[in-house]
């Protein structure tokens, strides 16, 4: 099969255009500029310069499938921003995906989707969007997913998959925001880090989007994770160990003050107009302090999905090989 990935420059598109190209796809990669280029290479793939704003049909050079991995994930940013690149460049992508004949449009959204400050336990793809979601990343990842999933036709299908914390080798995220704070004597547990969350390796995620291009059916939402649950403070204790960073001695505060702090930062950082990113959000402090566990059942009666690796292998592979990055 022939694949287009958007995002395959990043750390989750890098791993899906992995996975895909050991899957023995056809793998063509968005790329804006020559890091990106190389990145794409790294990876097997074939990069193609181009960008969510100006995409066309002719750039995806006779795929048979899209798989849209491209997001604007930064902590921090004007909402405008996430919608202009999550929505709008969703929107772009779609339409020149139909335009030029694709017949498969895989969309990785979020667990964020559905969250707009209430713990999240256990939840299975029956919950709805939270299309008026107060936090501009969750709202903007509501309503692409809409988009995707309204876009399903007898000739177009569309499904979106939900990976809850992606993680693993290279990852940028939260691996570089914890060891950041960490760093700077600014990290603290929330509540202890007692909530329980889901977690989905970077190579799970890869493998879910393969059976997702064979078997995905159209216009569904399916969720994926590395199994059961685990206390936020377990897995990130873990994952950060792996590169060499001690969070056994980070104090705690109480979920209420965290989330109170972040209102307060965010109203701050906006009236002012300061520079860079508050210390915590209120999107960070709010999933902090709450649960959120996902079920993966529907991938796993329908696609027939099984992690292929467990978390506790993910972790003892990170800390054998060492490939987390700065």
């Amino acid at each position: 099969m022939r694949v287009f990935v958007t995002g395959a420059s990043g750390f989750v598109g890098g791993g899906v255009a992995r996975g895909l190209v050991a899957a023995g796809a056809d793998v063509l990669a968005m790329s804006r500029g020559h890091d990106a280029d190389a990145a794409i290479a790294l990876a097997g793939a074939e990069p193609v310069r181009s960008s969510l704003e100006h995409v066309v049909p002719a750039d995806l050079g006779g795929a048979e499938a899209v798989v849209h991995c491209a997001a604007y994930v930064q902590p921090w940013g004007p909402p405008e921003a996430y919608w202009r690149a999550n929505v709008e460049g969703t929107r772009h992508i779609l339409d020149a995906a139909r335009a030029a004949g694709v017949r498969r449009f895989v969309h990785i959204g979020a667990e964020a989707a559905l969250f707009h400050g209430q713990p999240m336990c256990d939840v299975d793809e029956s919950a709805p969007l939270a299309l008026n979601s107060p936090y501009p990343y969750a709202r903007s990842k509501a309503h692409a997913e809409r988009m995707v999933l309204q876009a399903d036709d007898h000739a177009f299908s569309t499904l979106a998959l939900r990976p809850r914390l992606v993680w693993g080798p290279g990852d940028r995220t939260v691996l570089a925001a914890v060891r950041d704070m960490a760093e700077r004597g600014a990290f603290a547990w929330v509540d202890g880090g007692r909530a329980l969350t889901s977690t989905c390796h970077v190579e799970n995620l890869a493998h879910g989007v393969a059976l997702a291009l064979e078997r995905g059916a159209e216009g569904e939402a399916y969720f994926l994770t590395d199994g059961p649950p685990v206390r936020m403070r377990d897995f990130l204790t873990a994952y950060l160990a792996a590169a060499g960073v001690d969070l056994s001695r980070a104090p705690s505060i109480p979920g209420w003050a965290a989330r109170g702090a972040a209102l307060a930062l965010e109203t701050a950082w906006r009236a002012l107009d300061l520079k860079g990113a508050p210390p915590v959000t209120r999107l960070a402090a709010a999933m902090a302090s709450r649960e959120c566990t996902v079920s993966d059942a529907k991938a796993r009666a329908r696609l027939g999905y099984r992690p292929v690796l467990s978390r506790e292998e993910g972790l003892a592979n990170l800390a054998d090989r060492e490939m987390l990055v700065r």
